[in-house]
């Protein structure tokens, strides 16, 4: 009866195999289009926000973080496009795992940064709210381009790290340091997620409650939209890739549905933001929109000034005063 019944068996196993890798392409497939679709799109998108912020308009506190959002998006999207045209073209086939543990270290320096400047955002706009003379007094000069340029520093040097110790740049695998820089990574996105969430539920309650209710501006509306956007598309990969991915006793087949799924979220949640700027800097000026040109439209979503009666706020020019004298050169 064995003897019998072992090429049956056997042939079971293979069908299953074969059905698998069909599946596996048409998942790639489906998933390299959309990707490609989306970086497209976000590409545009965030070189148009970036170019605005760094050449036509002056910047200040918080475009500076907007900027930097900007880049850090675009980089995200670059390593989308080029993973999804190899998906297209079919080059998975040859995917190393050192090329695997690249491509993860090229798209982890944009995700950590881009989470860390959202976090700087929310809570440097919570210090202005809770700590107003403070803030516009005593708040060092060039703090926003000192904040940028630590949490790209700390990007990049996690990035290299997990390179060397987990055997890309030295060709040795060591396991304990390995893990203890994805801990660290953890850590880090632990505490941004934390200061992230509880900044904007500080400003949430201010807005909406307490004996000092603070004005809504367009401002509080574009950070607000763009934490919700990446609470909701763009955390999902950090937990389930350093989390979850030593909990999971799933098969593996779930496992790779469930990363295709959430690396064409991340790709959603880096091309949200210049579509964000845009709806809320053109709202209620959709009949103008026309007229105005993609700087003055940018200029709304960052403004800081309450509408007048619902119509129009402040000046083009002054929508840029947002914390008082916090140019940045």
């Amino acid at each position: 009866m064995d003897v019998t019944e072992a090429p049956w068996e056997t042939e079971n196993i293979w069908q299953e195999l074969i059905d698998f890798l069909r599946e596996l392409e048409m998942y790639l497939l489906i998933s390299g289009i959309v990707e490609f679709i989306i970086s497209l799109v976000g590409l545009a998108g965030n070189a148009v926000v970036f170019w605005l912020l760094a050449f036509r308009m002056q910047r200040n506190a918080f475009t500076v973080y907007i900027l930097n959002l900007a880049g850090a998006d675009f980089v995200c999207l670059c390593t989308h496009m080029v993973s999804s045209m190899m998906d297209l073209v079919k080059y998975m086939k040859v995917f190393s795992d050192n090329l695997v543990l690249l491509f993860l270290a090229a798209f982890l320096t944009p995700y950590v940064a881009s989470m860390s400047i959202l976090t700087a955002i929310n809570t440097e706009r919570c210090l202005s709210v809770l700590k107003p003379i403070w803030y516009h007094c005593h708040r060092p000069k060039h703090m926003s381009s000192v904040m940028c340029a630590l949490i790209w520093v700390l990007s990049v040097l996690l990035s290299i790290l997990r390179l060397e110790f987990c055997g890309f740049l030295s060709g040795k695998y060591d396991k304990d340091l390995c893990r203890l820089i994805d801990f660290s990574i953890v850590t880090w996105l632990i505490f941004s997620f934390v200061l992230l969430f509880g900044s904007s539920l500080v400003l949430l309650t201010r807005l909406l409650c307490g004996s000092q209710k603070i004005k809504l501006t367009r401002l509080y509306v574009t950070i607000g939209i763009t934490v919700l956007v990446f609470l909701l598309f763009g955390l999902p990969w950090g937990i389930t890739y350093f989390i979850l991915e030593r909990m999971l006793t799933a098969h593996y087949t779930i496992r790779f549905k469930v990363h295709v799924v959430l690396n064409v979220l991340t790709a959603v949640n880096s091309c949200a933001n210049p579509i964000i700027y845009f709806f809320v800097g053109s709202y209620r000026h959709q009949q103008r929109q026309l007229r105005r040109s993609l700087k003055v439209i940018l200029q709304r979503a960052l403004q800081d000034a309450p509408e007048e009666d619902g119509r129009q706020g402040s000046p083009p020019q002054e929508t840029l005063e947002m914390s008082g004298n916090t140019h940045v050169a």
